[in-house]
């Protein structure tokens, strides 16, 4: 008879053997993440079993939303509208940007339901403090609601003043919403929020652990941050709730992010897409359409934009397409700011493709990790682009957390993506596509300011490095598709 280790042995072989079957014929990953997988489960056995359980699994991506309530929630006529004039050749908005990128604009509209938008102001933030001041001032005037939406919010001096000021406003009869990701949100205490829910305001976690230290969807994590005042003011972009991104925790310094300050008809569809994660949450208090939550604003605004969501609940990556085709489309230049660079095989192409082709290709990364792993396949790839001719700078003034990404001064994208593959494929994600020169060259500038506090990182520089940092490198570049 076999002894009990033979049985437990066996047994962790068989469960092996099933699982790697589930990551090659039924999940349908792309070829680098099951490789990743099948070389943890070897490996590690039966940490391998437990972390699948826990990072592995594909969403059931035909029940997590309910897509068609989608067109019932404030923006159905406009997509209907667009849709039929784009594929006619009736330009809305037309000028000479918009009817050079009319391919991307579609692909963006017709699959993602990304409506264009022409009629739009734009404020740039890359200071914290800056953001929370305009934030808190726009707060104290809100008449109507609220909605506030965040991968990260804290507890601390900041996440303690914006509960408070909005518990304020809940008393003076302005409706609050707080919609925050139950893992990025980790050290928000429930007790910090009880005033504001008993004067009537809501609060939901996105995808709460339904056991205690578990959570069996861990790895797809809503990472937007959206926040939307009387249906006429919109915040989108890189900040969390904390006081490190104000530059006060001494582990990254001055925190450096890209946050925008919207008006126009884009704020509807940023309402849309809150309200389409709020109703996901929660089971108490859905928002269906109400006439107030899309007032109608006159603005002064001429800047052309899309909004444009991804997530692991669609088949789609539409930010990375968005990405690919605004890389491919570029003439000039294409200049990015990033924490992570793990593209995968596609995005990577492209940025070769660019860069050997005589674009001028410029991508900022930090000079310090938040997560090591990452840190280390961020640097793996970093020395692959180097070899095209394009340009690396190491930011040195603090942490750079900007998400941008621009393309001949004309074009821009900002938003929640990183250049990563949790970003395309894992996490929950919104980048604003903006078509506006204007702001493609305040981009630029400060892109040139930041070059001012960074380091070129040279081909010959990286080839330099020890030993024991390419075993770091290479180990962690395997992973970089489940990382």
């Amino acid at each position: 008879m076999m002894d009990l280790y033979t049985i437990i042995v066996s047994l962790i072989l068989l469960l092996n053997i099933i699982l790697a079957i589930i990551v090659i014929f039924l999940e349908n990953k792309d070829p680098g993440t099951t490789w990743a997988w099948l070389m943890v489960l070897t490996f590690i056995p039966i940490l391998g079993f437990i972390l699948y359980l826990l990072l592995g699994q594909n969403l059931n991506r035909q029940h997590l939303f309910l897509w068609e309530d989608r067109k019932k929630i404030g923006i159905s006529q406009l997509i209907a509208e667009q849709t039929i004039n784009f594929r006619t050749g009736n330009l809305p908005y037309a000028n000479e940007i918009i009817e050079n990128n009319k391919g991307l604009i579609y692909m963006l509209l017709d699959n993602n339901d990304a409506i264009l938008t022409a009629d739009n102001t734009v404020k740039i933030f890359t200071d914290g403090k800056e953001k929370f001041n305009s934030l808190f001032k726009d707060i104290r005037s809100a008449e109507d609601f609220i909605h506030l939406q965040y991968y990260i919010f804290k507890n601390d001096d900041l996440g303690t003043k914006l509960i408070n000021l909005l518990t304020q406003k809940v008393k003076q009869g302005v409706k609050v919403r707080i919609l925050y990701d139950d893992l990025g949100s980790k050290s928000l205490q429930k007790k910090s929020l009880k005033e504001l829910k008993a004067a009537g305001g809501e609060v939901e976690a996105f995808f709460p652990s339904k056991l205690p230290l578990i959570n069996f969807r861990i790895n797809f994590r809503n990472h937007r941050k959206l926040v939307i005042i009387d249906g006429k003011i919109g915040y989108l972009g890189g900040f969390n709730v904390g006081d490190e991104y104000l530059g006060l925790k001494e582990k990254f310094g001055y925190w450096r992010d890209t946050h925008l300050r919207i008006t126009g008809s884009a704020v509807y569809a940023i309402q849309t897409r809150f309200i389409l994660d709020w109703n996901q949450a929660s089971h108490r208090y859905d928002i269906s359409y109400s006439p107030n939550l899309f007032p109608s604003v006159e603005t002064i605004g001429n800047i052309g934009m899309q909004i444009v969501s991804s997530g692991p609940d669609s088949e789609l990556e539409q930010i990375k397409y968005g990405f690919i085709k605004l890389i491919s489309s570029a003439k000039k230049s294409i200049w990015i700011q990033t924490p992570y660079f793990i593209p995968d095989a596609s995005v990577m192409d492209a940025l070769k493709i660019a860069s050997l082709t005589g674009k001028d290709v410029r991508i900022m990364i930090p000079n310090k990790p938040d997560h090591p792993f990452i840190y280390w396949a961020t640097m793996s790839h970093i020395g692959e682009i180097l070899k095209t001719g394009a340009k690396v700078y190491i930011y040195n003034n603090g942490f750079i957390h900007a998400k941008t990404l621009v393309v001949d001064e004309k074009l821009s994208s900002v938003g929640t993506a990183n250049i990563d593959v949790r970003s395309f494929r894992l996490n929950f994600e919104v980048n604003s596509f903006i078509y506006d020169e204007g702001i493609a060259k305040q981009l630029t500038e400060i892109f040139c300011r930041d070059l001012e506090v960074s380091k070129v990182l040279t081909i010959d520089e990286y080839k330099k490095r020890p030993l024991y940092i390419r075993f770091k490198e290479s180990i962690s570049r395997l992973l970089s598709p489940i990382l």
